[in-house]
């Protein structure tokens, strides 16, 4: 474990001067965050932004008032941004174990949150491993939201790092990631290889075993908001990966106790969303098959009803109408994508294509 962290610390602290130093897309993977957040964004010191590593954009709007951590903050940008949505009542944490990021995060912090107009600071960096948040100071239920930016991968123990985002977590909070994935499970030469290490390729895990591992620590229902391709640059790496493919993933992962079923179960609820996030106001994306169009009723298995706010537990639960309860249930969620038969609610079906709901 120690040879993994040291590789890391000299990848990102030592060898990347910037982003384009990069030999795979993989770190830069990401597709156009929000438009909200890219004016934000723009407003973030020039020497964080330029050594930005992540492959997507995880970072929801919403998030007001909320207490945020960012599991591998590398220079801070996603923590600047995530500083100025949650405002002066949230605040932000950011966990990196490298020295040389850590010290550049640090330095903006208070001229950043005099720009925001804030009387007092929202947002701190201190050093840890996000295998071992506890020993970081990150208490049980602490959190209302874990982001998480193309880290994850390059941790050598990855189920424990989720279970550690699971017990900071405070119920109804919400683990909101991108990170890379593979279609397969990576051979060992592929694993060792220290620049695909660091470009966060031998890290990736197989997409079947990451949710896997989330069921194991509480995640019980894994949805998926984006995927993207990423391109391999480098003649000898493609060589070396072989037919291996590779995608940037945003994956939302519920902490919701008890609420959450291993499979899509219909008890005939249907939920409607308020439009009353700032940069949503017309329609919601819940994950890559659930869209909620203002207003506008929307059949739901019970997993997509606790995660916008069946017993107002979930953090999305004041944007939301959730209708109906569990104390009948109707099989399976069959729909589908269209109305099932006898069905004259009047409210449409949003489900995976061939499957359930989830």
């Amino acid at each position: 474990m120690e040879n993994t962290y040291d590789s890391v610390k000299n990848y990102y602290g030592k060898v990347l001067a910037s982003s384009k130093d990069l030999k795979t897309s993989a770190c830069t993977a990401s597709g156009r965050p929000h438009p909200l957040v890219r004016q934000l964004i723009n407003k973030v010191p020039s020497e964080i932004n330029d050594r930005f590593y992540g492959c997507g954009a995880p970072i929801p709007l919403g998030i007001e008032g909320l207490r945020v951590l960012d599991l591998g903050s590398g220079t801070g940008r996603d923590c600047y941004v995530a500083a100025a949505l949650v405002g002066e009542n949230g605040f932000v944490t950011g966990v990196d174990m490298t020295e040389e990021q850590l010290e550049v995060s640090q330095k903006h912090v208070e001229g950043f949150c005099k720009e925001q107009g804030f009387s007092k600071q929202n947002m701190k960096f201190v050093k840890g491993f996000i295998e071992y948040l506890d020993q970081a100071g990150i208490e049980d239920e602490s959190q209302d939201m874990v982001i998480s930016n193309c880290v994850i991968n390059l941790s050598p123990d990855k189920p424990r790092v989720l279970a550690e985002a699971y017990r900071v977590l405070a119920p109804g909070g919400e683990l909101y990631f991108s990170d890379v994935y593979c279609d397969r499970r990576l051979p060992l030469e592929v694993q060792k290889h220290e620049v695909l290490w660091g470009e966060c390729i031998s890290g990736a895990m197989y997409i079947s075993d990451f949710e896997r591992e989330a069921r194991k620590v509480g995640f019980t229902d894994a949805r998926i908001l984006t995927s993207s391709p990423i391109q391999i640059h480098d003649p000898e790496l493609q060589l070396l990966l072989g037919e291996a493919k590779f995608h940037s993933i945003t994956y939302r992962l519920f902490k919701l106790p008890g609420l959450l079923e291993t499979l899509c179960e219909d008890y005939g609820q249907y939920a409607v969303y308020k439009g009353t996030i700032k940069g949503h106001e017309n329609a919601y994306q819940l994950d890559d098959h659930h869209r909620f169009v203002k207003g506008k009723p929307l059949l739901v298995c019970g997993n997509s009803g606790a995660m916008v706010g069946e017993n107002g537990v979930s953090w999305l639960s004041k944007h939301f109408e959730v209708v109906g309860d569990r104390s009948v249930h109707y099989g399976l969620f069959d729909g589908c994508g269209a109305l099932p038969v006898g069905n004259d609610s009047g409210a449409a079906v949003s489900c995976a294509p061939g499957g359930g709901c989830c």
